[in-house]
């Protein structure tokens, strides 16, 4: 059986309902704290295929301050928007929960029980 990770923000509702989900579903996932710990170019993009090739931009949160100090908004350069990721980690949609060659996005919680 594949390992289940989850690139977790403690003090993100939907990430701590995520991991609750997990947990009661009988799952002691790998905690990823992607705020805390490194992240590379080649992680994210690995994420991005697991997550069934989701583009960078759809991964990046736009509510969050450096969004719009950055000026991601008319960016659709991948590389640049990976690395903005990568400089603030903040702007990675979260809680992202990893099985084998799949991920999923737990917005709501409930969609990560697909890969499980």
């Amino acid at each position: 059986m594949s390992e289940v990770s989850i690139y977790h923000n403690p003090r993100c509702s939907k990430s701590r309902q995520t991991l609750a989900l997990l947990e009661e579903q009988g799952i002691q996932p790998r905690v990823i704290e992607y705020l805390k710990e490194s992240l590379t170019a080649d992680d994210i993009k690995d994420l991005l295929s697991k997550l069934g090739f989701m583009s960078a931009r759809e991964l990046i949160r736009s509510k969050e301050e450096a969004y719009n100090e950055l000026q991601l908004k008319d960016e659709h350069d991948e590389d640049r928007l990976i690395d903005a990721m990568l400089q603030h980690r903040k702007l990675i949609e979260r809680p992202i929960v990893v099985k084998g060659s799949q991920a999923r996005l737990g917005r709501p919680p409930e969609a990560v029980l697909e890969i499980l």
